[in-house]
């Protein structure tokens, strides 16, 4: 907001003076809050620090000592500098004045023409009127741009966005385990501004909540609500930043703050950052080098690491009203985040469709997958049979991809797992896994990547079609008989006794099928028709 010493030197009126440097070269960069001229020898008594003094000097003491004693006493109360105009008490300014001043750091200027010290006055002030305007329409901008964007309910990736196109410089949003929840490289290599990106976080630290650490050249605020901080706000300056500097970062962070005190059924920050990643992932939209550089900023390596595609899914689909169905998967992300806890390893998770939660998985590279993925699935497990509605007791299923070892692969492991999530056995199949992978569907897997043929269309219809008619008709779940007969293996007791049915009753009812049908149950090669006709009426189906 202030000129400096060095640009006051450049103004038209006191070049005219030919201005001379006699003391405090190194401190041109301090900044002039106003001026004043003055011959009073006693003068710093009526200043409060940050004037350029102007004098000619005709009262100053006569003797060295009292000439030093009146620049000691300047820069006790902070004076910026002194104009000393020569040629009506000094033909040039006497030495012990010069070496008083350079002892002590105030910057002493000979005038060595007469100069106008109204004329300096009106354009020194002039200055800095002209910038105080400035940074107040600065301010202005500043808050007309952070308001809209609170109105508008802007996400923090938006917010990041703006805090560095304004400051035209890297800011990273991050919570407080240092793992990066936003970024803006400002056209920087985003490799360069998040490499190693916990532990140069760790060592930034300030006394305030908005400081500047010199070591790291970073303008650091701490990001919270109600006494309750969750996070800083970091912008990167290699200098000591201006007013302007903290004012975007202290509104930036607000804005943040705002949006997550107000938006509090919205889901968290942090499974936000995660879904971005993982959708683009799948959808192959974020650049590779941006992937991996984001994911190790969140805590999660992904390069020279073994890599696994894992999806979460409702079969049961999504039910109700829009906002409830993103609730919901809000909710399952969350519940899926905290057994990924449990099962002690570091991965992305996030909602990826309406009815699916993705985990990226990201262990050492000689790391049993297995055991980690058994963990996992028991934790999930424990919570489905706590009663908890956010994943209920049955009607989901987790899926694996292959474990890749390059990220170039992690789409093509997540497309494989969702294949899987798709073909996965029903809750009303036998022997449910905790996890399946591709050679686990088997027949199912092959009729699903089947199931927009004509021809497994018509052979479901000749197979089943008079028996889905009548149900049709009838109100009856012949169907579903069907089905739980060929699960028990043919065994006509066990599947009686697992639809809840008299054995005599569960009979009849296969009569009724095999009259619908005009098939034998007792063949084998009927029933293993009738079995594939009802796993590809699963995968037409979904």
């Amino acid at each position: 907001m202030y000129p400096a010493v060095s640009e006051v030197l450049e103004l038209p009126a006191v070049r005219d003076g030919l201005p001379a440097v006699r003391a405090g070269a190194g401190h041109l960069d301090r900044p002039v809050r106003w001026t004043h001229a003055a011959e009073i020898a006693d003068v710093a008594r009526l200043l409060r620090g940050g004037e350029l003094l102007l004098t000619t000097g005709v009262l100053l003491p006569t003797d060295d000592a009292g000439l030093a004693a009146y620049v000691q006493g300047l820069a006790a109360v902070g004076v910026t500098g002194v104009m000393v105009e020569t040629g009506r008490r000094f033909d040039r300014l006497p030495d012990a004045m010069v070496q008083a001043a350079e002892e002590v750091g105030l910057v002493l200027v000979e005038l060595t023409r007469e100069a106008r010290f109204a004329t300096i006055t009106e354009q020194v002030h002039a200055r800095i009127v002209d910038a105080q305007i400035a940074e107040l329409r600065a301010s202005d901008a500043v808050h007309a741009t952070f308001t809209e964007l609170t109105v508008e309910g802007a996400s923090p990736t938006e917010v990041v966005r703006q805090v560095s196109r304004m400051a035209g410089r890297p800011v990273v949003l991050e919570n407080l385990a240092h793992q990066v929840l936003a970024v803006d490289p400002a056209g920087q290599d985003l490799a360069a501004v998040l490499g190693d990106w916990e532990g140069r976080s760790r060592a930034v630290r300030t006394a305030a909540r908005t400081g500047y650490d010199d070591s790291s050249g970073w303008l650091v605020t701490t990001v919270g609500a109600r006494g309750q901080d969750w996070g800083r706000l970091l912008l990167r300056t290699d200098a000591p930043p201006t007013p302007r500097d903290t004012m975007l970062v202290e509104r930036g962070a607000a804005t943040v703050a705002l949006a997550r005190l107000v938006e509090r059924d919205r889901e968290s920050l942090e499974r936000q950052t995660h879904r971005t990643l993982l959708t683009g992932v799948i959808a192959g939209s974020v650049p590779l080098p941006e992937l991996v550089a984001r994911a190790s900023a969140l805590g999660v390596p992904l390069e020279g690491h073994a890599l696994v595609a894992v999806l979460v899914r409702l079969t049961r689909g999504p039910v109700g009203p829009a906002l409830e169905v993103q609730e919901r998967l809000r909710d399952l992300a969350e519940t899926v985040a905290d057994a990924l806890r449990d099962s002690r390893a570091a991965g992305l998770v996030g909602g990826v469709d309406d009815a699916t939660v993705g985990v990226l998985l990201s262990l050492p590279p000689r790391e049993d997958v297995d055991p980690v993925l058994g963990r996992l699935s028991t934790s999930l497990a424990k919570r489905a049979t706590a009663g908890r509605a956010v994943l209920p007791a049955s009607g989901w299923v987790v899926a694996v991809g292959s474990v890749v070892a390059n990220v170039r692969d992690l789409r093509r492991a997540f497309l494989e797992a969702a294949q899987v999530a798709d073909a996965a056995p029903s809750d009303d199949d036998a022997s449910p896994r905790p996890y399946y992978r591709l050679p686990d569907v088997r027949l199912r897997g092959l009729l699903h990547l089947l199931r927009d043929d004509d021809r497994l269309q018509t052979f479901v219809e000749r197979e089943l079609g008079p028996l889905l008619a009548h149900d049709a008709q009838h109100g009856t779940d012949l169907v579903g008989v069907l089905r739980g007969y060929l699960n028990a293996g043919r065994n006509k007791s066990a599947a009686a006794d697992a639809a809840h049915l008299s054995r005599p009753s569960f009979y009849e009812r296969l009569h009724k099928i095999e009259k619908v049908l005009a098939v034998d149950l007792d063949s084998v090669e009927s029933c293993l028709s009738l079995h594939v006709a009802l796993l590809g009426l699963d995968a037409i189906r979904r």
